[in-house]
Parts: C-alpha cells; structure tokens; sequence
C-alpha cells in the first residue's frame, strides 16, 4: 500500500497573474514563518537623522503579499528553492548576482 499524497491544487483565477515582488522580508513568531513580499513604491530618498546626523537611505515599500507557513514546512521550502535554483542555472546559465540586487 503506498502512502503517496498526491495534491489538486486549485488556482483562483484572480491569483493567476500573480503579483510582482521586488525583495522579500522573512521574519517569525515561536509558531510561523511570515514572509512578506515587497515592491518599490517610490524611488530610494537620502535623509539625515535630525538626532545623530547619520544619512539614511529611505526604500519606499509596499507588502504584495503575506505568506504564513509552520516551521516545519520552511525546511521544505527552502529545499524546493533550492532546487528549482538549481534548474533555472541549468536551463539559462546564470547565476546568482554577486551583490547586493539593491544599491546601498
């Protein structure tokens, strides 16, 4: 007897575009990963801490898209990451940037 899941997934058809990221912000509580999905909404500004006198660069963002998984399944996901990594090299032969994909 096997114990093979086999998933249906459903798509909504409003979820079929998608919605286009341009960096992610990971953080966690003692029982979920939350990933937060982020697009520029403005161009970088440079400011100047009025208290310390530190220059800052200020990214405009706005959350795309919140995703809430349990622990257990991050180790999952980075695994499918970095597999389909893995394939993406493969097929385009390319890597990784070596920097920042944002400029400091």
């Amino acid at each position: 007897m096997s114990d093979e899941r086999q998933f249906e997934i459903d798509l909504p058809p409003e979820l079929i575009a998608g919605a286009y990221a341009d960096f992610a912000n990971v953080w966690h509580t003692p029982t979920v990963f939350i990933m937060d999905f982020l697009t520029l909404a403005k161009p970088p500004s440079e400011t100047v801490d009025a208290e310390t006198g530190e220059r800052r660069t200020i990214v405009p963002a706005r959350v795309v898209s919140r995703v809430r998984i349990p622990p257990e399944q991050v180790f999952e996901l980075a695994k499918a990451l970095t597999q389909q990594l893995e394939f993406w090299e493969q097929e385009t032969g390319r890597r990784s940037p070596a920097g920042p994909v944002l400029d400091d």
